[in-house]
């Protein structure tokens, strides 16, 4: 028996969702990158501010060294049929140890995973969303675009 999709979400309330989703304890999400051989793809606990999201990486890692070269990574939250798309741009990167308090507890915070207690060569690459996608079915996929160039649509 086929189960009918859920009413399709108003702009709005997909934002509010979103923001919601961004503002969840222990977010996790999964960050693909490309380098020199080729794409990459790690699941990574997140720390949105507010305005940007964090994540915590070994500097030489393949997920910090393709950030740091071509400055953008996507990063995609929740199930398949409630999923959030993010393409974000590196703002900067910022060793543990020299990370402002409230970077560094905010990460704690969010992520239930203190990087301050990890060894050196860790950093926080905060990265600035640029395009924002979010739908659950093929009915939202029209309106799915919720931020654009950094600036919110709805």
């Amino acid at each position: 028996m086929r189960v009918p999709h859920p009413e399709p979400r108003t702009a709005e309330q997909r934002k509010a969702d979103t923001l919601a989703r961004l503002a969840t304890p222990v977010l996790d999400g999964w960050v693909a990158t490309a380098g020199p051989a080729g794409a990459h793809l790690v699941p990574l606990s997140l720390y949105w501010t507010g305005a940007r999201l964090a994540i915590a990486v070994d500097l030489a890692s393949a997920t910090a060294r393709n950030i740091a070269a071509s400055g953008r990574a996507r990063i995609g939250i929740g199930p398949t049929r409630d999923v959030v798309m993010i393409d974000a741009t590196l703002a900067p990167a910022v060793p543990v140890a020299d990370a402002p308090a409230d970077l560094a507890d905010g990460y704690a915070t969010q992520s239930d995973w203190d990087p301050r207690q990890s060894p050196d060569g860790y950093a926080y690459l905060v990265l600035t969303p640029q395009r924002i996608l979010a739908w659950r079915e093929v009915n939202e996929i029209a309106g799915r675009t919720l931020m654009r160039g950094g600036a919110w649509v709805v």
